[in-house]
């Protein structure tokens, strides 16, 4: 069975050409092709006679189909359902800022972490994605929008954590110079909390961003909503998050999806601010999206408002997520649940 050839990164490439008595330089043109999204390797013209035969006898260049495409009438955000050659699919939500284009693309098809607020999860895991299909999410955006992709966020369907190997592929393709050329702090990779991915990553030596979806302060009530704080609970995560911020110097962004009733209260507040008091991080907090099957409502407006005064009394930083697409299926899993896929 051919192998996709977005899954070869460049030191993939580089092994592919010692093994086949070619030159090392070679991988580099095939691994620049590669990101120009060409769409058969015929078009790879600089290359010899004999490398093109010997590529497309391994290889093959997969494309995702669009299954379907809502634009929204009121921001221009566009969510899109691709199709994988298997017959999986996977979203993405391409949003168009005053500073950039900015993607959220998924790194699993489906999702295992069971947290209730989100759809992805509903239908469980099918699979990881590989570092192809996550490159393809962005090249595919690109060609349907005739826009380039400024920033990345990988915070759609999936825990990145749970992909570990495929997910750190796929950056360093994208933010190598000949590749997609992404600047690593215009890349955001979001966990549920997943430590001893947190404490792999803080090794990798990348300035990407790093968000931690919290949505609770209190251990107890975390574990009904996000059922891996049974693994990892709220103290063993939030020193992974210390040690990160100690090692790397970089400021941790903790999510937080406010659902009325059940985390917006100033009891839930001024514990939080007391968790994370003092801690080089921001706390991005997130009115939650609508979701039937789970029967959770966004906050009343002066509810988000006194969480957020509670929170800055505190000395954190603290931002309210501007809700884009409101009136498509923007929110994680939504549009890849209707289509059962």
């Amino acid at each position: 069975m051919k192998r996709n050839l977005k899954d070869m990164g460049l030191d993939a490439l580089i092994a592919y050409m010692n093994e086949n008595g070619l030159p090392k330089f070679r991988a580099m043109q095939v691994f620049q092709w590669i990101m120009r999204d060409v769409e058969n390797i015929s078009e790879m013209t600089d290359l010899p006679k004999g490398l093109l035969e010997k590529l497309q006898e391994d290889f093959v260049l997969e494309r995702a189909t669009i299954l379907e495409k809502q634009e929204s009438r009121l921001d221009g955000t566009i969510k899109y359902l691709f199709g994988l050659s298997d017959g999986n699919g996977v979203e993405a939500v391409f949003m168009d800022y005053k500073h950039g284009n900015s993607l959220c693309i998924s790194t699993q098809a489906g999702c295992r972490m069971g947290c209730t607020f989100c759809a992805s999860g509903i239908n469980g895991l099918s699979r990881n994605l590989t570092q192809g299909e996550m490159l393809e999410e962005i090249l595919a955006v690109q060609r349907d929008t005739g826009k380039r992709v400024d920033s990345l966020v990988l915070m759609g369907t999936g825990e990145p954590f749970d992909n570990y190997d495929n997910v750190m592929g796929f950056l360093r393709a994208i933010i190598h110079p000949k590749g997609v050329n992404l600047g690593q702090r215009h890349i955001t990779l979001s966990t549920a909390g997943l430590v001893e991915g947190i404490r792999r990553f803080t090794e990798e030596g990348l300035q990407c961003n790093l968000a931690i979806s919290l949505h609770n302060p209190f251990d107890e009530e975390r574990s009904e909503i996000m059922p891996i704080n049974r693994k990892y609970n709220i103290e063993n995560l939030l020193e992974a998050c210390r040690d990160y911020t100690e090692k790397t110097k970089r400021r941790v962004t903790f999510e937080y999806a406010l659902i009325s009733g059940k985390n917006d209260t100033p009891r839930h507040g001024e514990m939080l601010g007391k968790l994370l008091r003092g801690m080089l991080c921001h706390i991005n907090l997130i009115p939650v999206n609508n979701v039937t099957e789970s029967g959770f409502t966004k906050p009343k407006k002066e509810d988000l408002q006194h969480f957020m005064k509670i929170l800055e009394g505190y000395g954190i930083s603290t931002t309210v997520r501007r809700e884009l697409g409101a009136d498509i299926d923007a929110a994680c899993g939504q549009l890849r649940l209707k289509h059962k896929v």
